[in-house]
């Protein structure tokens, strides 16, 4: 007879099997530096394909061991420098096995994983410096994040009408520096506004986006009949690593009455680092909302986004919305209230504060604040190694975590490009050091972004060294 219960047969037997695959997988992040990232062989992806027949657990655990986890993104390796992703904690075990076990909907009721939510929203408010009327969700990242922002941003400027009748024919801007990050535009198309709602605003250099361009173009729009109605600031951009002047974007929307909203996907963690860095996003108290993300720079397992809107009443008003089967109770489970459905697009919601709750539990916020700064230094020390090669050249300065550089200045763009290209494929395929590729001054160049904990000085040598031996050859 077949069984159609869906726990396991023998739940002895399941349980040696997870035993087993728990200790392998403690083993990978032990020594996570064997393990950089790998093509996926062929004959792999195929297995992937699905038989829809049962397997044994031994078989499961056998194929999860030896045809899943070799083939990962590459970035819990210490020389991954390539995109800002996060690299995981041994504390993201502990926290995803007890989510799987209470595989709990956070989208509301009164249970443990709402008050912890609340806890961690409260905690990162307290470290950004925001007021206690500040609300916040979890999400699956900065993206998501920014379209919460902006809706709450929206229905602000138009009123609570408007979640009725739509823009109602009124015509929205909204401004940002020109390096801000792609989830911004998404975000303004969803919305419906149209990409050409968005202001993309020079950069002053270094410092971020220009001021006084700013300030001049929300004066053309509003004399043409636009509406203005969010000034996006950017901390810690993608692509270089750089920090609007946040305070002076903070005046400007005060004075102007637009909302002003923070892209600190990664760079608002600067705030735990020490100086210089934490006085990169001096002024982030001040915006009306922002968001940030715990899977980058505070390595928490993905997914776990988070939007911070300064005052709880504005992000409520733009979500809240419930059925009379989700009718807010007075004590029982459907108690709890206030319910996290109510301030973001999801009903359906997974235990996302659990990873972040036992990693700031286990490790403490001091040790988080002393790897960003780390990260930081190394960046800056691979920028002295660049330096000191006859041949090297850095193309933007060091900031904060990110670090552009050409593996052969003397050349003429086009054949730096060829090969620094070259250069950031050949040594992701060797397994050894991964970098990706940005353009600076019309060249494609080998661009570093350091967010990983295990990172050491070695490491940062060993690239540059990397990348050096293979100049050459390839200049030959």
């Amino acid at each position: 007879m077949t069984n159609s219960k869906l726990d396991p047969e023998n739940w002895d037997d399941f349980r040696a099997q997870a035993h087993r695959l728990l200790d392998t997988c403690l083993k990978r992040l032990e020594n996570a530096a064997d393990f950089p990232w790998v093509p996926v062989p062929e004959d792999i992806k195929q297995s992937y394909e699905i038989s829809g027949s049962e397997t044994k657990a031994e078989a499961l655990v056998e194929r999860l061991t030896h045809d899943v986890l070799p083939y990962h993104t590459g970035n819990t390796h210490p020389q991954f420098f390539g995109w800002v992703h996060g690299t995981g904690l041994a504390s993201g075990l502990l926290s995803e096995m007890v989510a799987a076990t209470m595989n709990s909907n956070c989208g509301g009721r009164d249970h443990g994983a709402t008050y912890m939510e609340r806890a961690v929203i409260d905690w990162t408010r307290k470290v950004m410096g925001l007021p206690d009327t500040t609300s916040g969700v979890l999400v699956t990242g900065t993206s998501q994040a920014t379209v919460i922002a902006l809706s709450a941003a929206r229905l602000k400027t138009l009123g609570a009408a408007s979640r009725k009748s739509g823009n109602d024919g009124a015509k929205l801007v909204a401004y940002a520096g020109a390096g801000v990050h792609t989830a911004t535009k998404n975000a303004i198309e969803l919305l419906g506004f149209g990409s050409d709602a968005l202001r993309l605003v020079p950069d002053d250099g270094p410092d971020g986006m220009d001021l006084s361009a700013l300030q001049d173009l929300i004066a053309q729009d509003r004399k043409s009949g636009l509406t203005p109605f969010a000034i996006i600031g950017t901390a810690g951009s993608v692509d270089r690593g750089h920090f609007d002047d946040l305070n002076g974007l903070a005046d400007i929307a005060q004075t102007l009455g637009v909302w002003l909203h923070v892209d600190g996907a990664f760079g608002a963690w600067t705030r735990l680092a020490d100086d210089p860095w934490h006085g990169l996003t001096d002024g982030i108290g001040r915006v009306d909302s922002m968001a940030c993300d715990f899977h980058k720079w505070m390595s928490v397992p993905y997914d776990c986004g988070l939007v911070l809107i300064r005052q709880e009443a504005d992000h409520r008003a733009a979500f809240a919305a419930r059925p009379s089967y989700l009718a807010a109770q007075q004590d029982g489970l459907g108690a709890g209230d206030p319910w996290f459905c109510d301030y973001g697009i999801d009903l359906s919601r997974g235990n996302r504060a659990l990873k972040v709750w036992t990693a700031l539990e286990l490790y403490g916020q001091d040790r988080f604040g002393q790897a960003i700064s780390e990260n930081c230094r190394l960046a800056g020390f691979m920028g002295d190694l660049v330096t000191a090669h006859a041949d090297m050249a850095l193309m933007a300065p060091v900031l904060s975590n990110v670090c552009i550089f050409t593996a052969n200045a003397s050349l003429d763009k086009a054949t730096q490009s060829d090969l620094n290209t070259l250069i950031a494929q050949r040594l992701q395929i060797e397994g050894k050091t991964v970098f990706s590729t940005t353009n600076a001054d019309g060249i494609v160049c080998l661009r570093a972004a350091i967010v990983n904990h295990r990172t050491q000085n070695a490491d940062v040598q060993n690239a540059i060294s990397n990348v050096h031996k293979i100049a050459q050859t390839l200049s030959v």
